[in-house]
């Protein structure tokens, strides 16, 4: 796309998963590309790859550091970096804090960071990848289900309110991807994501096709424009349809002589379907 090209892009969890195939694809239209990430060897190596800057470390404080890296301007950034925190109301605070900080307030930290310089000169995009459960949900994970539709809703309060000052935003919200955490993401994944599961270079190119497009929701798996159209249309259906599939998540745990039936996966701080906390 030639208007990515010299644009000036942040990419958060970019040390693999879908961070770094947004990052590689970046660069390969031609934009300068910061790849961040709390594993600092994986972020270089990606960088090193795609010839990009890298900002190692937290993604909630990324943006004076990133800034300064690509010359003193961000034209993209890319709020990629999540966490996959599972269990009920049972899990510890400190699973729910770590999952609302991630997975929501570091955007909002970056949207804070950011909008002044993009306002002031009338432009900017903010891609956030969301997942599917924000519009849906995860069974098992519910401090992941929530924040996502935190993060969902943020995302949709930014387009709304600065769209006609020039900021573009987009909310990616896939399902499976193949990934370290849909790997390490148990029985639940294996219900519900792996069979549907898509490559991140998929992820990619769906966010560079909603680019194009000026597409606020970007979904990889285009069934799941059908799975929340029936969500809003009929709730009861769709909540007895996913209770089913939570009846079958239980079953197959007290086969496998798993945890009890609201478990799944803990707080997993350096992967996730996104690509990884940064």
């Amino acid at each position: 796309m030639e208007a990515l090209r010299d644009a000036r892009v942040v990419v958060t969890g970019a040390g693999g998963g879908i961070g770094a195939a947004l990052a590689r694809r970046f660069a390969a239209e031609g934009a300068r590309v910061v790849v961040n990430d709390l594993d600092a060897d994986a972020a270089r190596k990606v960088a090193d790859e795609i010839g990009a800057a890298v900002v190692p470390g937290d993604a909630s404080g990324i943006v004076p550091a990133a800034r300064t890296a690509l010359g003193g301007g961000i034209d993209v950034f890319c709020a990629n970096a999540g966490v996959g925190t599972g269990g009920g109301p049972e899990a510890d605070d400190a699973a729910w804090e770590l999952a609302w900080d991630v997975n929501v307030m570091a955007h909002v930290r970056a949207a804070r960071a950011l909008l002044p310089e993009w306002l002031e000169r009338g432009e900017g995009r903010f891609v956030s990848t969301v997942s599917a459960a924000g519009l849906l949900t995860m069974i098992g994970a519910a401090p992941y289900s929530v924040t996502k539709h935190g993060a969902l809703a943020f995302a949709e309060w930014l387009s709304l309110t600065y769209r006609h000052r020039g900021v573009r935003v987009h909310a990616v919200c896939p399902q499976g991807v193949r990934t370290a955490m849909l790997r390490s993401a148990g029985a639940a994944g294996e219900l519900v994501l792996a069979p549907g599961a898509i490559e991140p270079e998929d992820v990619a190119q769906a966010v560079m096709d909603g680019i194009a497009e000026e597409r606020f929701l970007i979904l990889p798996h285009p069934e799941v424009a059908e799975y929340y159209a029936a969500r809003a249309a009929e709730p009861e259906r769709w909540l007895g349809g996913m209770n089913k599939l939570q009846r079958g998540f239980e079953a197959l745990q007290t086969r496998e002589g798993g945890a009890g039936a609201g478990a799944a996966p803990a707080a997993e701080t350096q992967a996730a379907p996104e690509g990884g906390r940064a």
